[in-house]
């Protein structure tokens, strides 16, 4: 039989309770049944249920619930919501344990749990639940029972959160620490780029310290070198001015004798030479040319002695070749 429609289910509630037993479920309608939370008794027993949805724990309002004669092997995690549960009954299924919510249930005042395969601790705690004392009893003792489970469970879970934050904190650490690591690493970096910018800054400025020191050195070298020229060229002029001297008064001395030359001219072939001024130039004239002849006679004899002398001397070159 497939899933009862609301309809179906309208017709199976009467009051407080919803008859859903031998439906041949193997389904629980659980969001049916929220749509009534005045059935607070639900049978669902003798069906084929496997298992409880996670949505049947929404179902606070339920105060007695039958699961007998079905096929359950597990109930939902979260079945201590349903606190409101008075009268649970889960004979004739296949649950080997409870969830640990279980303990959760504080209004439980009856439970069996016969015909189950339950572990031995839980079996135990169980008990025959063969009459009304039995099955109250099995309430509180398995709620103890799951209670223990509860603390332990507990107590596990807080010890693995313990552990959890000590790992966490050992991670933290391991996580400053290498941060730690890599900060300092980052900072030695800044500072050894930082030292080698200073390297090659000071390298720079040395260079340039260097190159405007040889810049100094040649500028002063050509500096000397200049000042030595200079006193070369001043040395190599200073005569200038003693040449210039001698030039103009030679000059001046070729201009006297043209002078001269040009009065003993004018006196010796023009009309002046009757004058009274003209008689001592054209006296002194004449004893020139006298003196001129005889320095002739002096020169040509001069002349004369020189070229024997050298017409011997070719003639004795010769002989000795021979």
């Amino acid at each position: 039989m497939s899933k009862p429609k609301v309809l179906n289910l309208k017709d199976k509630i009467s009051g407080n309770e919803a008859d859903l037993s031998l439906c041949n479920l193997s389904e629980v309608p659980a969001r049916e049944l929220a749509s009534f939370p005045k059935a607070t008794v639900v049978d669902l027993s003798c069906n084929n249920i496997i298992s409880l949805p996670p949505e049947f724990c929404s179902l606070i309002h339920l105060v007695k619930l039958d699961l007998s004669k079905n096929q359950l092997t597990c109930l939902p995690d979260d079945l201590g919501n349903l606190v409101n549960l008075q009268h649970l009954d889960l004979y004739n299924n296949k649950l080997t344990v409870l969830p640990v919510s279980f303990s959760q249930l504080r209004s439980l005042k009856w439970l069996d749990l016969k015909d189950n395969p339950l572990e031995a601790n839980l079996a135990k705690a169980a008990g025959d639940c063969l009459d009304e004392k039995q099955c109250k009893q099995c309430a509180s003792k398995v709620l103890q029972h799951m209670k223990a489970i509860q603390e332990e469970f507990d107590r596990a879970r807080e010890k693995r959160l313990l552990k959890e934050k000590e790992l966490e904190k050992k991670r933290e650490a391991k996580q400053k620490e290498r941060e730690a690591r890599e900060r300092e690493a980052r900072k030695r970096e800044k500072a050894e780029e930082k030292e080698k910018r200073r390297k090659e800054y000071n390298a720079q400025m040395a260079a340039l310290a260097v190159q405007e020191q040889q810049k100094k050195k040649k500028e002063e070298k050509k500096k000397k070198n200049g000042q030595a020229a200079d006193k070369k060229v001043e040395g190599k002029l200073a005569p200038k001015p003693q040449r210039s001297l001698i030039g103009l008064i030679f000059k001046l001395l070729l201009l006297l004798l043209l002078g001269l030359a040009g009065v003993a001219a004018a006196c010796r072939l023009t009309d002046l030479q009757r004058e009274d001024v003209c008689a001592p130039i054209n006296a002194a004239v004449d004893d020139c040319l006298s003196w001129a002849k005889v320095q002739e006679g002096v020169v040509r004899q001069l002349v004369h002695n020189l070229s024997s002398a050298a017409r011997d001397f070719l003639e004795s070159t010769q002989t000795s070749k021979n």
